[in-house]
Parts: C-alpha cells; sequence; structure tokens
C-alpha cells in the first residue's frame, strides 16, 4: 500500500474518531512507518477493544490491515479480524467476511488461526441454520485441535463454546453438557456477565436434568457459575439439582410444582420422576454398609417410591446405566448390590459416612477386643 495513500486514509480515520481516541492514531501511523509489526498488532488490537471503534473497525481491517497481515502474528490477525466482522449488516455479509478470513489464514504455519476463523464462521452457519455446514467446520476444527500439543486457551474456549451451541440446537443434551463446561474450564468466569452467567448455569441445569446419559452431576454442583442462580426467580432450579444428586424425593415433590416454568423440564416430566426414583436408589444403597446390600424389592419399593411390579426394572435401569454392580434373585426377589457409583456429597451425605466410619471404628475395636480375648495363651507364648 502506498504511503502517502495510508497516511491519508489514518488522518481521515483519526478525524472521524472520538477526541479521546485521536492519539492512537498517530501511534499507529508512527509504528506503520517504523515497520514495528508488533507493537503496530498491540495498538489495534487495543484499539478494536475499545467500543467506540465500532464503526471504524471494518474500513480498517479492509483497507489498512489487510495489507500488511503477512507480517503479524496470525492469530492477533484473525482476532481483529472478529472484531471487524461484528460490524458486517447481516449475517450473511458476516459469513462471507469469514470465509474469506479463513481461506487467507489456511496455511501450514497458521492452523490455530485457522481453526480461530473456521470456528467463528461456523459460529455465523449455526445462526443462519446451516448445522450441517456447521458441524462440518467443527469436525475439521476438532481434527487439527486434537494434533496440537498446545494451543491458546482463546481457540479452545471459542471451540467448546460453538460446539456446545451445536449440540443445543441438535438437543443433544449430553453433548452439550460436556461441551459447555469444558467452554467455562477455558474462560475466567469474571469476564462474563451476570446474565450471561445466569443464562449458562440455566442451560447447563436443564440439561444436567433430562440428558438421559447424565445422572452425576458432580462437576456442575461445584462450579461456581451455579451461584449465580443464587436468586429468587432460578434458586428452585438449583435446589432441584442438588435434590436430584441427593435421591431426596420429598424435595422433588416439594420442588415439583416449578417445573412448568421451564418447557424442556415440563416435556420431560415422566423421564425426571424416573431418573428421581434411579437417584433415590443409589442413595438407598449408598447409605447401608457393604456388607448390608442385598434389598428386598420390597425395601427398594419403599426407600424409591416405585411400585413393587416396577422395582425389578428400577434395578436393571440402574444395573445397565452403571449406576449399581450386583445381581438380582428374581425368585426370592431380592436385589444384591456389591457397588455403586461415586458422587459429590452434601454435608448431610457427608455425616452419614461420618457416622459409618465410626460404625466401622467401634466394629474394628471389637474385633480387637475379642481376639485379644481369646487368643491370651497364644499371645503369652
Amino acid at each position: 500500500m502506498d504511503p502517502e495513500a495510508v497516511a491519508n486514509f489514518l488522518s481521515e480515520q483519526r478525524e472521524n474518531a472520538p477526541e479521546d481516541l485521536q492519539q492512537s492514531f498517530l501511534t499507529i501511523e508512527d509504528y506503520w512507518d517504523r515497520k514495528l509489526w508488533h507493537q503496530l498488532t498491540d495498538v489495534l488490537v487495543e484499539y478494536f477493544n475499545t467500543p467506540d471503534s465500532a464503526s471504524q473497525r471494518l474500513p480498517l481491517f479492509r483497507r489498512f490491515i489487510l495489507s500488511f497481515s503477512e507480517k503479524i502474528n496470525q492469530l492477533k490477525f484473525v482476532s481483529l479480524g472478529l472484531q471487524a466482522a461484528t460490524q458486517c449488516s447481516d449475517d450473511q455479509e458476516r459469513l462471507s467476511f469469514l470465509t474469506d478470513l479463513t481461506t487467507k489464514v489456511n496455511k501450514p504455519a497458521s492452523q490455530d488461526a485457522y481453526v480461530y476463523a473456521l470456528v467463528a464462521a461456523s459460529d455465523v452457519k449455526l445462526r443462519l441454520l446451516d448445522l450441517a455446514g456447521a458441524r462440518k467446520d467443527l469436525d475439521t476444527a476438532e481434527s487439527i485441535l486434537d494434533g496440537f500439543d498446545s494451543v491458546e486457551t482463546e481457540v479452545h474456549a471459542s471451540f467448546y463454546r460453538t460446539n456446545a451451541g451445536y449440540y443445543q440446537a441438535k438437543a443433544e443434551f449430553g453433548s452439550y453438557y460436556k461441551n459447555a463446561l469444558l467452554y467455562l474450564a477455558c474462560i475466567d468466569l469474571k469476564t462474563l456477565t451476570l446474565e450471561d452467567a445466569q443464562s449458562r448455569a440455566y442451560d447447563l441445569s436443564i440439561a444436567a436434568l433430562i440428558s438421559d446419559s447424565i445422572y452425576n452431576f458432580g462437576e456442575l454442583l461445584l462450579h461456581p457459575i451455579l451461584d449465580s442462580l443464587n436468586t429468587p426467580e432460578h434458586s428452585w432450579l438449583r435446589d432441584l439439582l442438588f435434590a436430584f444428586n441427593r435421591g431426596d424425593l420429598n424435595a422433588y415433590n416439594v420442588l415439583e410444582d416449578n417445573i412448568s416454568k421451564a418447557p424442556l423440564l415440563d416435556e420431560h416430566k415422566t423421564f425426571l420422576w424416573q431418573k428421581i426414583s434411579l437417584a433415590a436408589l443409589t442413595e438407598a444403597v449408598f447409605r447401608r454398609p457393604p456388607h448390608d446390600r442385598a434389598m428386598t424389592f420390597q425395601t427398594v419399593s419403599q426407600e424409591t417410591k416405585v411400585q413393587p411390579h416396577e422395582i425389578e426394572i428400577l434395578i436393571m435401569k440402574a444395573l445397565s446405566l452403571g449406576l449399581l454392580k450386583g445381581s438380582i434373585d428374581q425368585v426370592a426377589e431380592v436385589a444384591r448390590i456389591n457397588w455403586v457409583q461415586p458422587k459429590v456429597l452434601d454435608m448431610k451425605q457427608i455425616d452419614n459416612m461420618r457416622l459409618r466410619l465410626k460404625d466401622w471404628d467401634s466394629s474394628v475395636n471389637q474385633l480387637g477386643n475379642w481376639i485379644e480375648g481369646v487368643g491370651k495363651d497364644v499371645w503369652a507364648a
């Protein structure tokens, strides 16, 4: 690009910029003249991150940044492009812009930037309801990411956020739950607004409850984003998650009237009852010491409030899902359980474990005293 044309363009942009940002253009022009590409990139990134720069991002990118794009860090180049893309008039224009950007950085030395741009393009395709096109791009991005030893967290965060969005659009709640949590692991939660944090916590909670592949909410229950639901409007959903985690049928009955507030939960009401029944079963097994886990169908019915003729199906479901391990005696109507899936414990469950440990300690002491009593002659010898 002709230096005089650059100077004129930057002068024009400086005059159009807010007064408090005009000094940035003098710095930009100075770094351009001196070919200090790294410093120039950092100033541009800082300028683009300023809300008042919005109207100037596209012209700066198209008429200035593209002229030296090969000389700067390609990941930062894509970041500038993504900021500029926010100013496109609609998603169709934005997709065209991002497709060109993706093609430009698709080189062996800049595959991280390529993935970053490709995922951004797939995000726009999701908004345009081109789910097949978005999936194709995301699969390409995932295969490249799997080959990296390391990559910037912003690239992974972008991938997991968009991948979660795809699975949410497809109503694949288990995959959405996994990718949404991975996205949160890649970002600083302080960067989320309260509204965004509540929205993500709400969607994660709904997905955890209605997914037919998630029966352990431990990672979500321990995640600080769940604290954003501690509001009068959403606290019932947080309480419902904890009720499911401890298999608390009484708490579920108290909170059940709130389910109609969430259409997806209301649609899956029958499944939710089956899921809380499984949770009640695993909790009933967990509360028992390992030597006392042979449970009659009648006992299971009392613990889970499930009809006696449905108990065998309930236990078989728990065994098939890997929530329990053991066997069923159909003739004697007894379930012998030798393992229960570990899960996050609340304070009441921890106290129950404390009492069990005290009982175990007492039993060991009694056994030790008995051995000492009957084996005195042996010890003396």
